[in-house]
C-alpha cells in the first residue's frame, strides 16, 4: 500500500459506515487521519467506528436537512477542532425502471440524496476550509454520471449534477488552496447492489472492459491521493476508475 500524508488532519465522510465509505475511512485512518462518519444509520456507523478505532467517530445525520448538517459540522469542529477534507459519499441507487415508468416522487429522492446532500454539506464545510485557508473535498460521483445508464436516468442525472458540481466549486475555490475533485467509479459490490435488479447489475459488468467490478480499496486510494497534500495543482477534476469503460 502506497502511502499518503494525512497526519494530523480531519475528515468528514458522509455515508461512511459501509461500502465506500467504509474503506475510505480505513484508507484515512490508516494515512494517520481522524474521521467523522456521518451516517444515516448511526448503529452502524457506531459499529463501524468502534472497529476502526479511537480516531474515528460516528455522527448521525440526514444529508438532505440542511439545519442537521449545520449542526453536525459544530459538532465535528467542537470535538476536533477544524475539518480539512469532506468526501461526499453518501447516495443510492434508486429503483431500476425507464424514465417513463419512474414516479416523480422517487426521481426527486435520489436528487435530494445524492446531489442536494452534497451541495448541503459543500455549503455547511466550505466557510470552515475559507476560515483556515485549506481543504480537500472529494466528491463520489459515478461513470454513470459520464454515460448515462438505462433504466437508471435518476441515478445518472444525479452524478452528471454532481461531477458540474464539482467544476463550479473548484473553480470557485482555486485561490484559497482548497481543492474540489470527483472520482467516477464503476460500481463495486457493495449494499447498493441491493436496490438494483440483477439484469441493471449484469448490463454494468459487460460494459467494463477489466471483466470485473472495482475494488472498494482502489477507490479509497485513489480518494486518500485526493485528499492529501500531494494533490496540489488538480481541482474541478474527474478522476476515472471504471476499468476501461469511460469513452472520454
Amino acid at each position: 500500500m502506497n502511502e499518503y500524508d494525512l497526519t494530523g488532519r480531519v475528515a468528514v465522510v458522509t455515508g461512511g459506515a459501509q461500502g465506500f465509505g467504509r474503506a475510505i475511512t480505513d484508507r484515512f485512518v490508516a494515512s494517520g487521519a481522524k474521521v467523522a462518519i456521518w451516517d444515516h444509520d448511526i448503529t452502524l456507523a457506531e459499529k463501524t467506528a468502534k472497529e476502526i478505532g479511537p480516531e474515528v467517530a460516528a455522527f448521525k445525520v440526514d444529508v438532505t436537512d440542511p439545519a442537521g448538517v449545520e449542526k453536525v459540522r459544530d459538532e465535528v469542529l467542537k470535538a476536533f477542532g477544524k475539518i480539512d477534507i469532506l468526501v461526499n459519499n453518501a447516495g443510492i441507487a434508486g429503483i431500476n425502471k425507464t424514465v417513463w415508468e419512474t414516479d416523480l416522487e422517487e426521481w426527486r429522492k435520489v436528487l435530494r440524496i445524492n446531489l442536494d446532500g452534497p451541495f448541503i454539506c459543500c455549503k455547511a464545510i466550505v466557510p470552515a476550509m475559507l476560515k483556515q485557508g485549506y481543504g480537500r473535498i472529494v466528491n463520489i460521483a459515478s461513470i454513470a454520471g459520464k454515460e448515462g445508464n438505462p433504466n437508471a436516468a435518476h441515478y445518472s442525472s444525479s452524478k452528471a449534477g454532481l461531477i458540474a458540481l464539482t467544476k463550479s466549486l473548484g473553480k470557485e475555490l482555486a485561490q484559497h488552496d482548497i481543492l474540489v475533485n470527483a472520482v467516477t467509479p464503476a460500481a463495486a459490490r457493495t449494499a447498493i447492489f441491493d436496490q438494483m435488479t440483477q439484469q441493471h447489475i449484469d448490463f454494468m459488468l459487460s460494459k467494463i472492459p477489466k471483466g470485473r467490478f472495482v475494488l472498494v480499496e482502489e477507490l479509497a486510494a485513489l480518494v486518500a491521493w485526493l485528499a492529501s497534500e500531494d494533490c496540489a495543482f488538480s481541482t474541478g477534476a474527474v478522476f476515472d476508475i471504471s476499468g476501461g469503460r469511460a469513452t472520454y
